[in-house]
């Protein structure tokens, strides 16, 4: 009989896994490194007394936020010496992902881009009372501070990303007629027509993390963002090719140069208008656009 089976702790632990590795990734926007803490947290957890534990998932939660937490100030240190903005690593994800709004939203790598501003313990907050409905007495407990503390990071912490997120909820049809324009413009080199759909003050971040060509800051306004593009283009010296695809439960491009993966583009609209550009070149992060991820915030 498969061991597995009988173990409760294992047992528990599989059926959390999806919830846990989805809360690693969103406070680390690394899969390799939630995978590690998923390592980490399971060492801790098959020591646990299951007798003495009240609520399976609030514990694992605990255990994984603490691991997560560890990982994420270690990581801090790494992005400083990082070569150009850090994106987090784009996954392919099912559409269940993204059938479930406030999940996807919170997925998207145009949210995760904003997280990286906040703190470690902002961002533990933030992720788990927004993302997951984690209660403040059990994420008091997994941070180490007191429930009205918990209360006033996550204050502070919500009142930061909606400063920079949209004010509107965007329809998923808006960003796939953004997409396709996009895709018709890759296909026809016709650039210029995309001042259409790009608004005025656009952002394009690209991340090659010195292993790929890519922007070392942030390029901002549409003239400027299209010039970037055809001179990326114009050096390419293939031919570029895309692919829809759902990335973090949202609309994105799989781009290929020459039948080979060169990044994953995805979008940020508002107001029917392309607000961010979020480019992923660093093959690193590359990985896991070509199977499917399973996340899930419950």
């Amino acid at each position: 009989m498969n061991d597995h089976v009988t173990d409760p702790a294992t047992g528990a632990f599989v059926a959390h896994r999806d919830l846990l590795f989805t809360l690693a990734y969103e406070m680390l926007g690394s899969a390799a490194d939630a995978e590690d803490v998923l390592q980490e947290a399971w060492l801790r957890w098959a020591k646990v007394d299951l007798t003495q534990v009240r609520d399976q998932r609030a514990y694992l939660v605990r255990i994984t936020t603490r691991q997560a937490l560890n990982r994420l100030r270690t990581l801090q240190r790494r992005k400083e010496a990082y070569v150009g903005p850090w994106l987090p690593e784009p996954l392919l994800t099912a559409p269940d992902v993204a059938e479930d709004v406030e999940l996807s939203e919170n997925l998207s790598l145009a949210l995760m881009f904003i997280l990286e501003t906040l703190s470690p313990t902002e961002r533990a907050v933030f992720v788990l009372s927004e993302v997951f409905d984690i209660g403040y007495d059990d994420i008091a407990a997994a941070i180490g501070k007191s429930p009205a503390a918990a209360r006033q990071i996550a204050y502070r912490a919500r009142r930061h990303v909606d400063a920079r997120r949209p004010s509107t909820t965007v329809s998923r049809e808006e960003t796939r007629a953004a997409l396709n324009s996009f895709q018709s413009a890759l296909v026809t080199g016709d650039l210029r027509g995309l001042l259409d759909v790009l608004a005025p003050d656009v952002v394009f971040v690209s991340d090659g993390g010195g292993l790929k060509l890519a922007a070392l800051r942030p390029v901002v306004g549409a003239d400027k963002v299209l010039s970037y593009m055809a001179g990326s283009l114009g050096r390419a010296g293939g031919t570029f090719t895309s692919e829809p695809t759902t990335v973090n439960g949202n609309p994105g491009l799989i781009l290929r140069l020459d039948d080979v993966i060169d990044g994953v583009l995805a979008f940020r609209v508002d107001n029917a208008r392309v607000t961010g550009l979020y480019y992923v070149r660093n093959p690193e992060k590359l990985t896991r656009v070509e199977s499917e991820t399973p996340l899930t915030s419950r």
